[in-house]
């Protein structure tokens, strides 16, 4: 009798020990495995879409100005004279799907998209190294025309998709890829394409706790726009300060809705037609 006793308080500690074993790894796994998070600091880099979404049940309303040309001199006050502006608001439905809508005053622009997370880049057991989101959005030019000649509502539309890729290299280091397709409905002449195909990349690297620099270009493959029109480029600062994110930056666009900047950006760095402008970004709990 104590002999078998012996045995299954022998078997009884043997199963604890394996039990225990195989808990402590499924929480290892479990702390081991995460989502890589502030790839950038918001949802936009300067004027593209960054990898980052704002969370469920949040909503981010945000403001962009832009002042006048910096070659406008003096008598300009180096473009402080004029400006021009955006708001508008994101909300998060859940973790991978986010909606927003903005007017900019800049030919009176409404504009609305959604952005969702295809993959997400993660760490642990599981090792994903970048991450890929769906962006696609609506712009209607509401501005009346200088010819008085009126047009079909549909005329005033665009659309633009764009497949977000990028990954956060280092703990301060972040990079994306983003190829674009815009439609207009409605083009100024013959030789444009309603169609037009871009190649954009975007990079943010920390410079201190709070602070970082962010760059953006956009090419526009040849032989798709007026002869007018450039390359969107814009280099920033990003500074964090509590529920708000400053961001201050240098860009020859004009336009701050996403159709644009894409493909209506006629200023020429070399030239000095810079803008300086700023995005201001606060967040609220709609729904925990």
């Amino acid at each position: 009798m104590k002999k078998l006793l012996l045995v299954f308080l022998s078997m009884l500690s043997f199963l604890f020990v394996q039990s225990q074993d195989l808990l402590d790894l499924l929480g290892e796994e479990e702390v081991t495995q995460e989502f890589v998070e502030a790839s950038f600091k918001t949802t936009r880099v300067i004027n593209v879409q960054s990898l980052e979404n704002v969370a469920g049940g949040v909503l981010d309303f945000k403001i962009s100005h832009r002042f006048g040309r910096l070659n406008g001199g003096a008598y300009e006050l180096f473009g402080l004279d004029q400006a021009t502006m955006r708001f508008g608001f994101d909300y998060g439905i859940n973790d991978w799907l986010m909606v927003g809508v903005g007017r900019n005053s800049f030919e009176k622009t409404y504009d609305a998209f959604f952005k969702a997370k295809v993959l997400r880049q993660q760490k642990g057991k599981k090792n994903i190294p970048l991450s890929i989101l769906w962006a696609s959005g609506i712009t209607a030019k509401t501005i009346k025309r200088s010819d008085n000649n009126e047009i079909d509502f549909k005329h005033r539309l665009a659309y633009v998709h764009q497949l977000i890729i990028g990954s956060k290299i280092s703990k301060g280091t972040s990079f994306e890829l983003v190829p674009t397709v815009v439609h207009r409905n409605l083009v100024a002449t013959a030789d444009e394409n309603n169609l037009v195909y871009i190649i954009g990349a975007a990079l943010r690297q920390k410079l201190t706790k709070r602070i970082a620099i962010n760059a953006e270009y956009f090419y526009i493959l040849p032989n798709q726009v007026a002869d007018n029109i450039k390359n969107s480029l814009s280099i920033g600062f990003d500074i964090e300060t509590g529920g708000h994110v400053f961001q201050l930056h240098f860009t020859n666009s004009t336009s701050m809705s996403d159709k644009g900047f894409l493909t209506e950006t006629n200023g020429d760095w070399l030239d000095g037609d810079i803008h300086f402008g700023f995005n201001i970004s606060r967040v609220f709990t709609v729904k925990r």
